[in-house]
């Protein structure tokens, strides 16, 4: 099925025959992605009345009991609620229409000299995402309409399927100068092969996450914020072959009253239909 649209004066064609998942699998009895936490996601049968739902110890049907994290295990989609105390749910957020978003593949490169630029743990050694690096990858479509982003980090190793991310900074991170651009950008929906936006020790500023919601620092009401609909997926993978350009992103999160959830963003080719 081939779907058309017009946005900003302009016309678009999107294939929406050939999806491309971005969301990582979550495997319950295999490898999988890990960010924070020491334990891995569960799955067990549900034992409820002498029931046990499981095929294998006799039962009628499958009926499975899930534990985990959506902030740590694999893709999730977050919102102005995980640094907001008044209630804020990816629910009351979401559903969201397709938006055209760009797809960017970005080297992080070491913090260096500038530490000053980042958190106050940060290290010389640390991997960063830097505005010029963002700037530059997307150059050639600027003046395009794209309110979303996917970020693709170089070296993209299929390890990031099921990597656990240890340590201080176990993967690389925003800095504030970079994420400032991201808003510049009015950017809505951010998708990155990242655990977090942030450096994962950062003595609590979440700096990057604040820059992009406008949540002043100690903010705790999503009032506060300038962009407090705007939304942020951790934990994607964007498979090898597909190349940087513009795409049809249609992000599916479950019904969830909590600040985020696991979701799976699906991209679709997207070309311009010339008159």
């Amino acid at each position: 099925m081939i779907l058309e649209f017009a946005g900003s004066g302009r016309r678009w064609r999107a294939d929406t025959a050939a999806p491309v998942d971005l969301a990582i699998e979550l495997d319950f009895d295999g490898p999988q992605p890990r960010f924070f936490a020491e334990q891995p996601a569960r799955a067990e049968p549900l034992r409820c009345n002498g029931f046990t739902g499981s095929l294998r110890t006799g039962a009628s049907c499958n009926c499975g009991r899930y534990t985990l994290s959506p902030h740590c295990h694999g893709t999730h989609t977050e919102c102005i609620g995980h640094l907001t105390d008044d209630g804020t749910t990816i629910s009351s957020l979401t559903p969201v229409s397709p938006a055209i978003a760009l797809l960017l593949s970005v080297a992080p490169e070491p913090l260096g000299s500038a530490v000053g630029r980042g958190p106050p743990p940060a290290a010389p050694d640390d991997q960063v995402l830097t505005r010029d690096a963002l700037a530059g990858a997307a150059r050639r479509w600027l003046e395009d309409p794209w309110s979303a982003l996917v970020l693709r980090t170089l070296p993209n190793q299929p390890q990031k399927k099921h990597r656990h991310y240890r340590g201080a900074a176990p993967a690389p991170y925003f800095t504030a100068d970079a994420m400032r651009w991201v808003v510049e950008r009015d950017v809505s929906s951010l998708v990155v092969d990242l655990p977090s936006l942030d450096r994962a020790e950062d003595d609590g500023r979440l700096e990057a996450h604040r820059t992009y919601w406008g949540l002043p620092a100690g903010a705790r009401s999503a009032s506060e914020a300038r962009r407090a609909r705007s939304l942020v997926t951790e934990l994607a993978y964007v498979p090898e072959p597909l190349t940087d350009g513009l795409y049809l992103l249609d992000l599916q999160v479950p019904a969830f009253a909590t600040d985020a959830a696991p979701s799976r963003p699906v991209l679709y080719p997207l070309v311009e239909v010339i008159a």
